[in-house]
């Protein structure tokens, strides 16, 4: 039985996902983790989210060493916002204790020390900026078509709900790394993020990234590739957050048959890479 502890217990995605690991036959909830100091300190975490009872208090981020020892979890999920994310790599890891890490907005400094932190540890991780079975595809389409379009202009349009705080999303920001490796160029040098007044023309190998934020949209993320007399578009919408709890189902059946000390991605958990 795999024990797995939940941070951000009570929000929209931590909810859920206890909600799917309860109707797991091989898996079960044994921390529930809310922010420090939580008002919620004590509730039993079924109460909480809406489902009954299910022996699990509620506990705060400030005590999770000793959450983790005292549950003996195996593995911990994060859903939260990157900073408060990457303080929970880092004890989580101290503790020995494998990650699914779904939280978007780490910088590159962050995602650099995320992976030398589960290489010191040598734990299990995997982690992905979109936990959706179809972004990771989407993902796969444009490593494999942007050689082929190398001179087509591309460019980037992702939609957001208005409460996101972070942008360009992290999957946006994913494709883009996965276009620009794949043309090889450098990030660096060629991200254009949204264009305003006399910008001059579009220099050949820039890419655009564009932000759309409003109303409820759940995800929308589409790489356009523009060239003379035609265009194709590549498309991937989320119409519910069960995409996203999928896809942390396939990683955590996947976790503990990868290898310690590297961080694993989605293209690792769905064999796409």
């Amino acid at each position: 039985m795999l024990k797995i502890a939940v941070t951000g217990a009570a929000g929209r995605m931590g909810s859920g996902i206890i909600k799917k690991i309860l109707e797991q036959d091989n898996m079960e909830v044994v921390a529930a983790i809310e922010i420090p100091n939580t008002p919620l300190e004590g509730k039993d975490i079924g109460e909480v989210i809406g489902i009954g009872d299910i022996g699990v208090e509620t506990k705060g981020a400030e005590k999770l060493e000793s959450i983790l020892e005292k549950s003996k979890a195996d593995v911990l999920v994060d859903f939260t916002i990157a900073n408060a994310a990457f303080q929970t790599i880092k004890k989580t890891a101290t503790s020995s204790v494998n990650l699914i890490v779904g939280t978007t907005g780490f910088t590159d400094e962050q995602s650099k020390e995320i992976v030398k932190i589960v290489k010191d540890a040598n734990i299990k991780a995997v982690v992905s900026s979109n936990m959706a079975i179809g972004v990771n595809v989407f993902f796969k389409i444009l490593k494999d078509l942007s050689p082929i379009l190398h001179d087509f202009d591309i460019e980037i349009i992702e939609a957001h709900h208005n409460k996101k705080k972070d942008s360009p999303s992290g999957t946006a920001m994913t494709a883009f790394e996965v276009v620009s490796k794949s043309l090889n160029r450098n990030t660096e040098e060629i991200g254009v993020y949204g264009r305003e007044g006399m910008v001059g023309e579009r220099t050949k190998d820039e890419i655009g990234l564009h932000a759309i934020r409003g109303g409820d949209i759940l995800g929308d993320h589409t790489v356009m590739y523009v060239g003379e007399g035609e265009r194709l578009e590549i498309t991937h919408r989320a119409h519910t957050r069960e995409v996203f709890i999928a896809g942390v189902m396939r990683a955590l059946n996947f976790i503990m048959n990868s290898e310690p000390g590297k961080v694993s991605d989605m293209s690792d958990v769905l064999d796409i890479s």
